[in-house]
């Protein structure tokens, strides 16, 4: 449950009266007793000048942050801009790992319901609760992989313009022959990297082959799989576009196995930039993601919903970059 002045006088050893005091009217309470009863809410994950409304309102000032896989190194930054950003609006952070499993993301998601959380962002495609028990506008931001909801506020990047983007630089590079080693089969950033990299070879005049298109699940362990299957497959690709950063560093764990090197032999561009890509061997040409904007994004927007203040756009697209390193050659 939320927390409330049951929690903090049973923390500090002092009457409710007490606790409500100590935030009302401080002047009738001890200093040492005051400073007792905010360091118990400052445990609790409240800050001072947030709980005394709290107490009365009955908000927990706490915010829930759904994340499809806690050892993705790609939502680490994410998540760290969020709870900077909650903490200076005085918030606290509940992170909940899903393993992307339904059932998890509702029981997570009854943490809204039981009031321990005043929102949710959620970084799965899947609505993790009925959305028509809320009223409008609801305390919930999509990012990542977007939630197919008209009302929903969503903070995103192009992901049709970035397939576009990686592909381009290959085909730069004078390569024809380019394979794709996707994420996860069905989710709607792959389709649209993917339509992004159909569009780049047509515009070049190459037809789309759908034998070297390769679907794995966002992990190194599944991206090496995959490019032992391009090589056994003797499909003569030069060159292969990865969705993922973490795909990709299975994918050269595996050429490197093969005795492929990269890019003599085959080059490789990603999606991404988490913070290892740089140090890949050869280090990660990859489209970078704004991943601390995207956090910052993400909390201000949903605080501002829970705070009754209109948020700027209902739809944030933000903006991706290339970076060129070594892992990507002319053909």
């Amino acid at each position: 449950m939320a927390t409330n002045v049951n929690d903090i006088a049973a923390l500090t050893g002092v009457s409710n009266a007490t606790v409500s005091r100590a935030f009302r009217q401080p002047e009738k309470v001890s200093a040492k007793t005051r400073d007792k009863v905010l360091a118990a809410a400052a445990s609790l994950g409240f800050t001072p000048n947030s709980l005394a409304g709290n107490l009365k309102q009955g908000k927990s000032n706490k915010i829930l942050v759904l994340v499809p896989d806690i050892t993705n190194p790609y939502f680490s930054p994410i998540v760290q801009t969020i709870e900077k950003v909650a903490k200076q609006r005085g918030y606290s952070v509940l992170l909940g790992d899903t393993r992307d499993d339904p059932e998890r993301e509702d029981k997570y998601a009854n943490m809204l319901f039981a009031k321990q959380a005043d929102g949710i962002i959620i970084n799965s495609q899947r609505i993790p609760f009925n959305i028509d028990s809320l009223k409008p506008p609801f305390p919930v931001v999509s990012t990542s992989e977007l939630v197919n909801h008209k009302d929903i506020y969503k903070v995103r990047v192009d992901n049709m313009a970035i397939g576009e983007m990686a592909t381009s630089h290959l085909l730069s590079l004078g390569h024809k022959k380019i394979a794709v080693i996707s994420g996860t089969k069905g989710l709607e950033s792959c389709n649209l990297r993917l339509e992004g990299y159909k569009n780049a070879l047509n515009k070049a005049g190459i037809k789309y082959d759908p034998e070297l298109v390769y679907y794995t699940h966002y992990s190194a362990e599944t991206g090496a799989e995959a490019a032992k299957k391009l090589v056994a497959g003797f499909t003569g690709a030069t060159a292969i576009f990865s969705f993922g950063d973490l795909i990709s560093i299975g994918i050269l764990h595996a050429l490197n196995k093969l005795n492929y090197k990269v890019p003599e032999n085959i080059s490789l561009v990603s999606v991404d930039d988490i913070a290892i890509a740089k140090y890949c061997n050869p280090p990660l040409t990859t489209i970078a993601q704004p991943k601390i904007l995207i956090g910052e994004s993400c909390a201000n927007i949903l605080l501002d919903i829970i705070e009754n203040k209109e948020p700027k756009e209902k739809d944030r697209m933000l903006e991706h970059e290339l970076i060129i390193r070594e892992s990507t050659a002319a053909v």
